[in-house]
């Protein structure tokens, strides 16, 4: 009777469901009784039989003794059966010996059931012999056990192997092991194809490799291996899957593994369950997960609980998590405390935490630093913080460095930095490269820069031929794609963008939309939609409200607008208030307007001296 297992573990264990309620408990308890009674009978049975002189009984009555603790009672059982030929007595022998601390005996024990062929004594020794060094012995018995299909043999093995650098065998092994059921093995084989997914080039076989290796995750974690479901998890997070990816951060959170709490923690705040993630993060942040730490002190911040936020911040920074000292960078700086902010930042920032850094930076040109925040904005930006890259082209466009200050905008904006692809955008226009102009305009524009869009429609608009003249009663015509930028510039609250789809509109024959936009550019301040949409008011008979607009226009500086008041004026025999107007226009220009309004202003001095 074979019944050597890993030495770690030498009977084997098993995960069972535990069962819940007193009536379970009770029926636990039964069990448990009946269990004992049958070993009982079971061991007066062996007794019986062995003092008749059965070889069997001994080896399993010894082994039985073994598993009890009972080492002197076992040692005399094994031994006699042992001396009788029994294999497995001289494998459970050596198992004994080993626990006693009689390595060296042991080994000699597992060498004779080995070379008897019993796999667990071949593991036994393969395992004693990778223990003291001995590598080209530990994988021929370990190698002779795993061909035996013994499972911990074919880890054993594996582990070897790939300790060695012999990938390929090890994989093999690792696969072997997976199969027949060794969690580990599963988990290990996962993380590999995970890695290699990583690796290659080509889309497809990627995707294989990465189902392959979620496959195996599945079966680590269906076996309660705890990373096999933290990591099960991460994937069905990735996919969207997140009512199972959650139910394998329960499983894989309650046998222990802190950062599965932590994402489940996470995965229950974005579902607006705040005070259950809190529970969860509590927990992760209690067993030393600094990113738990950090996402309770940012929820106590939220709340306003600034010393608890604080408190916990520093519990991430004990666990070595730089995100700790960062964020009391940001809490400090928050509430004024600049020289504890600049502190922390420059705690995180020689951690090497590239937003620590970019803070700091902007924390030293915000006092005036300049020489002192441009080393930092570089680090930051090498390190691959876009903000830093940014803030690197804006320092340098700031001391006229053009040709650098371009760089770093074009580096940001290949990263995906909306106000730096606006940045390169006009400077391409400005070299009048308007291809290139276009497609940074265009990523800056469906970034949602209004700026960005409202000068991509610019640009298109310049291209595109003239319009026919529209008659009433003609269909209005379609969209251009440079009018559906300035609509979205516009929407945003950009004020020239909404001034020029006002134009758009009233070259349509759509005067409502036209007096919509005019309307909305003139009340957020723009003089030109206040002077378009009192031309448009005039048009349609309402002068008097024309005037308004007209006046917060001439007010903010618009001439045009100003000489529309002279002649308004002038018409109703206002002659004092048109020449002030006139001579208003005249200041404000531009030329034309000034000749024009020179003239009536001119005009009307005449008809007050008559």
């Amino acid at each position: 009777m074979d019944v050597m297992g890993d030495m770690a573990n030498l009977f084997g264990t098993g995960r069972f469901a535990q069962p819940s309620g007193q009536d379970q408990a009770t029926d636990e308890a039964t069990d448990e009784a009946q269990e004992a009674a049958d070993e009982a009978a079971e061991e007066v049975r062996l007794r019986l039989a062995v003092d008749g002189g059965d070889v069997e009984a001994m080896s399993v009555l010894g082994a039985l003794l073994l598993r009890r603790g009972d080492f002197d009672g076992a040692e005399s059982h094994l031994r006699a059966a042992t001396a009788a030929g029994d294999r497995a007595a001289a494998n459970n022998l050596g198992v004994l010996l080993h626990q006693r601390g009689y390595a060296d005996e042991a080994a000699g024990w597992w060498r004779i059931a080995a070379v008897a062929g019993s796999a667990a004594a071949a593991h036994a020794l393969g395992r004693h012999f990778r223990e003291r060094g001995d590598e080209p012995a530990a994988e021929y018995w370990l190698c002779q056990s795993a061909e035996q299909g013994h499972v911990l043999a074919a880890y054993a093995l594996a582990d070897l192997l790939e300790h060695r650098g012999d990938d390929t065998g090890s994989e093999g092994w690792m696969r072997a092991a997976a199969e027949r059921g060794h969690r580990e093995a599963a988990y290990r084989l996962a993380r590999t194809l995970d890695r290699r997914a990583g690796q290659r080039d080509d889309d497809k076989a990627a995707a294989l490799v990465a189902d392959e290796a979620e496959q195996w995750y599945r079966q680590a974690a269906a076996r309660g291996h705890r990373r096999g479901a933290l990591h099960l998890g991460t994937i069905l997070e990735k996919r969207g899957e997140l009512k199972e990816a959650g139910r394998w951060y329960l499983t894989s959170a309650k046998d222990g593994e802190a950062r599965a709490a932590c994402a489940l923690g996470f995965l229950l705040r974005d579902a607006g369950d705040t005070e259950s993630a809190a529970v969860w993060w509590l927990r992760a942040a209690q067993d030393g997960d600094g990113n738990a730490a950090n996402a309770l002190g940012a929820l106590h911040a939220e709340r306003g609980e600034t010393q608890t936020a604080e408190r916990w911040y520093r519990a991430a920074m004990d666990a070595g998590d730089d995100n700790g000292a960062y964020n009391l960078g940001l809490l400090c700086a928050e509430q004024g405390r600049t020289a504890q902010a600049e502190q922390w930042y420059r705690r995180a920032a020689y951690a090497g935490h590239r937003e620590a850094s970019n803070a700091l930076a902007i924390l030293l040109l915000r006092a005036g630093d300049e020489t002192g925040a441009e080393p930092w904005f570089s680090k930051a930006a090498e390190a691959g913080s876009v903000d830093a890259a940014f803030n690197l082209g804006i320092l340098h466009a700031g001391r006229s460095e053009g040709r650098a200050a371009l760089r770093w905008y074009e580096r940001a904006a290949a990263a995906g930095h909306t106000e730096a692809a606006l940045q390169v955008g006009m400077a391409r226009l400005r070299d009048g490269d308007e291809r290139e102009a276009e497609r940074f305009l265009r990523c800056a524009a469906g970034g949602g820069s209004a700026e960005a869009a409202y000068r991509l429609a610019s640009v298109l608009d310049a291209r595109r031929p003239p319009a026919p003249a529209h008659e009433l009663g003609e269909p209005a015509q379609e969209k251009s794609e440079c009018e559906e930028w300035y609509e979205r510039a516009a929407s945003q609250g950009h004020r020239r963008a909404q001034v020029r789809v006002g134009m758009l509109a009233a070259a349509r024959g759509d005067v409502v939309e036209a007096a919509r936009w005019y309307r909305e550019a003139a009340e957020a301040g723009s003089r030109n939609g206040a002077f378009n949409l009192g031309l448009l008011l005039a048009r349609e008979g309402s002068e008097p409200e024309a005037v308004v607009w007209w006046r917060r226009a001439a007010d903010a500086g618009h001439g045009r607008a100003a000489l529309r008041l002279a002649l308004v004026c002038a018409r109703r025999g206002e002659l004092a208030e048109g020449q002030r107007w006139a001579d208003l226009a005249v200041s404000l220009g531009p030329a034309e307007v000034g000749e024009r309004a020179a003239r009536l202003r001119d005009a009307l001095r005449q008809e007050l001296s008559a």
